[in-house]
C-alpha cells in the first residue's frame, strides 16, 4: 500500500508512466490502423486504448504488486471495489471520439484511490505534450512541453461572467437547460477529462454533468482540481466518491469555488 503521506515520493514514476503510455497511444494515432469497434456497452475502443491499458496495467504490477487495479478497458483485472482501502483507477484513453476526429483533446488518466477518495492523479493529453497532476498535500501543477508551473482556480468574482465548461462529444439535453438557466455565460466546449483541468488552472469556472459518467472518466482529474483548490460535487453538495458497487457516477457539477455550489444547485 503507498502511504498517503508520502504521496511526492511517486510521482517521477507516475509521471514516467504517463509518458510513455502517451508514446503508445501516439503511434496507433498516426497511422491508418485504429481497429475501431464497439464495446457490449456500445462505446468505442481501438488499439490505442489496449496499447496504453496494457502499458499503464504492466508498469503499475510491476511497481506496486500488491495494489489492485481498476481499468475501463479489461473487467478481467477489474474487481469489485467496494471496501477496498486503496486501488488505481484508470482511463487509458478518455475521449475515444476525440482521438478519432482528430481533435487533440483526449487524455491518459490515472488515480490513486484511497478510502473512496482520489488522492492523486495525472491527466496526461499525448497530443497536446499536456500533463495536469496534483493531489492531496501536494498541490497541482500544469506541465507543457515538459516546462512544470504550479496551478490554482481562479479567484471568485461574484460579478463576472461565469465560465462554462462542456462536454464536447457528450453535451445532452439536461446538462444544455442547466447552463442556460445561468444567464449570459462564456462557453466553452471541451474533450476528455480536459474540462476539469481547464478549470484547475483558471481558465473556467465551472463544468456541469448532468448525465452518465464512469469512475474511471472523473477519478484523475477530480484530484487534480481539488488540489488545485476546486471541488466536484453531486446535486446534493456530496463530493464524489468511489469504489462504489455501481461504477456509475451521479450527475455532477465541478467549480473552482464550494462557494458556487448552493447558487448552482438552486437552479436544478
Amino acid at each position: 500500500m503507498i502511504n498517503t503521506h508520502h504521496l511526492n515520493d511517486f510521482v517521477p514514476i507516475l509521471k514516467k508512466i504517463c509518458f510513455e503510455a502517451g508514446q503508445t497511444v501516439m503511434k496507433v494515432y498516426a497511422s491508418n490502423k485504429l481497429g475501431v469497434r464497439e464495446k457490449l456497452d456500445k462505446s468505442l475502443v481501438t488499439l490505442a486504448d489496449l496499447a496504453s491499458h496494457d502499458y499503464i496495467v504492466e508498469q503499475l504490477k510491476k511497481t506496486w504488486p500488491n495494489i489492485s487495479i481498476v481499468s475501463e478497458e479489461d473487467t478481467s483485472i477489474s474487481f469489485n471495489s467496494n471496501g477496498v482501502e486503496q486501488f488505481w483507477l484508470i482511463d487509458p484513453l478518455d475521449g475515444t471520439k476525440e482521438f478519432l476526429v482528430g481533435s487533440g483533446e483526449f487524455t491518459i488518466n490515472i488515480a490513486l484511490i484511497h478510502k473512496t477518495k482520489a488522492v492523486m492523479g495525472f491527466v496526461y493529453a499525448p497530443a497536446m505534450s499536456l500533463l495536469y497532476w496534483g493531489g492531496q498535500g501536494l498541490g497541482a501543477y500544469r506541465m507543457l512541453d515538459r516546462v512544470e508551473t504550479p496551478i490554482q482556480v481562479a479567484l471568485y468574482n461574484p460579478g463576472a461572467i461565469k465560465r462554462i465548461e462542456a462536454s464536447k462529444s457528450h453535451l445532452n439535453d439536461a446538462t444544455t437547460s442547466f447552463i442556460e438557466s445561468l444567464g449570459e455565460v462564456e462557453l466553452s466546449y471541451t474533450g476528455s477529462s480536459l474540462k476539469f483541468c481547464r478549470i484547475a488552472e483558471g481558465s473556467a469556472d465551472i463544468y456541469p454533468r448532468i448525465a452518465p459518467t464512469s469512475e474511471w472518466d472523473t477519478a484523475a482529474a477530480q484530484a487534480v482540481l481539488e488540489a488545485a483548490g476546486g471541488v466536484v460535487v453531486d446535486l446534493n453538495g456530496r463530493s464524489l466518491v468511489y469504489g462504489k458497487s455501481n461504477i456509475l457516477n451521479p450527475p455532477f457539477i465541478a467549480t473552482s469555488n464550494r462557494s458556487l455550489i448552493p447558487g448552482l444547485l438552486t437552479v436544478l
